[in-house]
């Protein structure tokens, strides 16, 4: 089976949901991304951003974790119902990377992936490029990220 196979292209599929508290916020920015506005409260409140906010980071990691979450239980369900599962290998990169609006502690992100694409890695027999459209939005259904992924599969 492949990955085109599973969702019809254009379909918005929802992978997770991800909670941002503020403990969080500062352990990822103290490691990644220490900005004062991911550090401290009150620094972040005389900020642009007016309060403590995740890093835009942190908010593409939380992407890429829910996905792995996802494609781990969807490989198994798929095995389960006797379908092999598609062969997922690295993604060479992205683009169109926009966040658009900070995740401000307490926030829960909602990450969903949508099939855009995929083509014959002419170079590869047997590999193909997917493309998909990777989103989040926070709990008021405002979009917080978003971003176009390409993916490998091993055919």
């Amino acid at each position: 089976m492949r990955l085109e196979h599973l969702h019809p292209k254009g379909t918005r599929v929802v992978i997770g949901t991800l909670a941002f508290p503020r403990e969080d916020i500062v352990a990822f920015a103290r490691d990644f991304d220490p900005q004062p506005f991911h550090l401290d409260e009150e620094a972040a409140r005389r900020s642009l951003f007016g309060g403590l906010c995740a890093s835009g980071w942190h908010t593409a990691s939380g992407w890429m974790k829910t996905f792995v979450a996802f494609w781990t239980e969807e490989s198994r369900r798929l095995a389960a119902d006797g379908i092999v599962p598609p062969k997922l290998g690295p993604s060479p990169g992205f683009r169109e990377l926009k966040w658009l609006k900070p995740v401000y502690a307490g926030d829960s992100i909602t990450y969903a992936v949508t099939f855009l694409s995929a083509r014959a890695v002419e170079s590869r027999p047997g590999w193909r490029m997917n493309t998909i459209l990777c989103e989040g939005r926070n709990q008021f259904d405002e979009d917080v990220i978003r971003f176009e992924s390409s993916v490998i599969e091993f055919v």
